[in-house]
């Protein structure tokens, strides 16, 4: 069995994550990769008050998420891991997203198709993929 030592104080040990439902453990994979995208989404909206001028309580709030964000990434590599102790093979949609605002723009790096499909960005994909959408 991995000996996980979390650097965060986090609500479960691995070990007791190991004994969780496969279900559990995909439906909370889920539920904090949509709370991440939230977390990421405001922390913009902050730094964006933040930079037009100072405020404590921005600030404080901004600072939380600081330290939530890593927490949160940390308890979904903990699932993973779990999930990977049970033998469940893990697809990319498990992946914490992060933004990527890099994008395609030679259509001769696409799989086939027009280039309009070509456009997407990385972000778009990894958005999709928080969202729990299933890859076929």
């Amino acid at each position: 069995m991995v000996d996980y030592h979390p650097r965060y104080p986090q609500p479960f040990t691995f070990s007791e994550a190991v004994q969780f439902d496969v279900s559990t453990i995909t439906e909370e994979i889920s539920r904090l990769q949509n709370s991440l995208r939230h977390l990421r989404q405001t922390q913009e909206l902050l730094k964006e008050a933040l930079d037009t001028g100072p405020d404590v309580e921005v600030k404080a709030a901004f600072d939380e998420n600081e330290q939530v964000i890593p927490a949160q990434e940390e308890r979904i590599t903990i699932l993973k891991l779990a999930l990977a102790e049970k033998g469940i093979e893990m697809g990319s949609h498990y992946d914490v997203a992060k933004p990527n605002l890099t994008t395609t723009t030679d259509p001769s790096q696409s799989s086939g198709g027009n280039a309009s499909s070509a456009l997407v960005s990385q972000a778009e994909i990894e958005n999709n993929d928080a969202d729990g959408g299933i890859h076929l």
